[in-house]
Parts: C-alpha cells; structure tokens; sequence
C-alpha cells in the first residue's frame, strides 16, 4: 500500500513540475514500480515457487515413469517408419521370435508365427511391443518364403563308412533338385547380388565329420523351395538309412 501511495506522489509531483516528455517519465515510473513489485513479490513467494516447481518436476517425472513402455513403443513406431527394416508380408526374426509380418502401429508388431525348422505357420499369432524392435535385433528372412539354404544332420554309429555311398546321396540329392535347378540358381544369384554375399547353392553339399562321442554325422545342405525343403530331407534321410544298412549288412557278410 505503501508503495502505490509512493508511486502516486512521485506522479503527482512530475505532473506539475514537467511541462514536457510528462508521458514518458510518468511511464518510466509505473514501469519501475512494476518491476519492483515483482521482485518483492518473487522474494515474499520465492520459497513457495520453487516448492511448486519441485511438484510440477516430480509431477512431470511421474509422468514419464508411468508412460515410459508406451513412450519406447512410439520411438519403435518411429524407428520402423524411418529405417523401414522390413514391410508387410515379409518374414522377419526379431530376438527369438519368427514369422511373418501381418500389421503394425504406433504400439505393437503383429506377427503370424513361423516355424523357422520346418518353415511352417504355427497358427499363432504374435504381438510384440515396438519397444523390443529398439532393443532386439531384426533379421529379415525374406527370402526364405521361397527359397530356403536348409540344413539338416543325420547321426549314426561308427558301423558303416558314409563315404562308400556319398556318391549316391549326392546323385540322389541332384535328382531331387533337378525340378527347380534353374529357378534356384537365379534365385541365389538375386539373393547374393541383393545382400553382397556368398551363400550356400545352390548345388547340394554333403559333408561328414564325428561327434564327441565318436558318431559319425553326416551334414546337408540343400538350396530348395522352402515349401519342399521337409519333403526332400525325409527322401534323403531314407536313402541315407537304406544305403547305411546295406553298407552295414555288406560288411558284415565280409567279415
């Protein structure tokens, strides 16, 4: 109260001794009062401010603590939009899980699950939050909708030598191959120009090694359509254990 009786005075006093620029020092004067007020009024609440901008900041930080998930999620959404790691339809890896993408949004990754051993749709369906595509890696596997580089391993005992008949697993292999042989080797050139990599195929290979145990393993590798690929290892895997016995049973009857 003071202070505006102060304020009108020194008003009153310039009113009647300026004839000239009155406006401008009258100005000055509730400018400098204004100000004056403000601070004394910041320095009476100075305490009370800052409890109330601790609140606003713990209230902020609450806040964030408890959006966090969906705040990640929306990063994710981001981060698929700008890096466009794989699209709709495509087959992906993202951590442990496969399979195909059916849709996404700003939350979550709907995959249709995948069998990656036998490349079949589980008829599962997958939901993952966008958050884990920040912190998991994202393999795409495209290119296993058609064509896959599968692998399968047969194991055996030391009874029969592999490499008596791996000529004729190999024969049988091109024979089962022979279909699509064309298809599977611009297949595998398309896959290798499109990554800049050397990839198995698309020819089959067959390799034999020994366990820990002293079995004998027998590895391989078949460059096939992905609908094909357990068809073609159940023929292979039955002539390898025809051709094992009879190699077996030979040895035998040597002996």
């Amino acid at each position: 109260m003071t202070s505006f009786l102060i304020k009108n005075l020194i008003i009153k006093v310039i009113k009647l001794k300026s004839k000239q620029t009155k406006r401008l020092k009258i100005n000055m004067v509730n400018n400098i009062f204004t100000i004056l007020i403000i601070i004394l009024l910041f320095n009476l609440w100075s305490e009370e401010i800052q409890k109330f901008a601790f609140s606003i900041a713990a209230f902020v930080v609450a806040i964030v603590l408890a959006t966090r998930e969906f705040i990640q999620c929306f990063i994710g959404f981001i981060y698929i939009l700008s890096s466009r790691p794989f699209r709709i339809g495509d087959w992906i890896q993202v951590g442990n899980y496969v399979g195909e993408v059916h849709s996404t949004d700003w939350a979550k990754l709907t995959l249709l699950e995948v069998n990656k051993d036998d490349y079949e749709y589980t008829g599962k369906t997958l939901y993952l939050p966008n958050s884990q595509l920040i912190t998991s890696v994202i393999k795409n596997l495209n290119f296993l909708k058609r064509y896959a580089v599968h692998h399968f391993t047969i194991v055996r005992d030391d009874s029969a030598n592999p490499f008596d008949f791996i000529d004729t697993l190999y024969e049988k292999a091109d024979l089962y191959c022979h279909d699509f042989k064309d298809v599977a080797v611009r297949y595998n050139h398309l896959i290798e120009n499109r990554l800049d990599i050397k990839i198995a195929g698309p020819k089959p290979h067959i390799q034999v090694a020994t366990s820990e145990l002293g079995d004998t393993q027998v590895f391989f590798t078949i460059f096939c359509p992905t609908e094909s690929a357990m068809e073609i290892e159940q023929k292979l895997t039955s002539d390898f254990m025809k051709l094992w016995f009879e190699n077996k049973a030979l040895k035998s009857i040597n002996k």
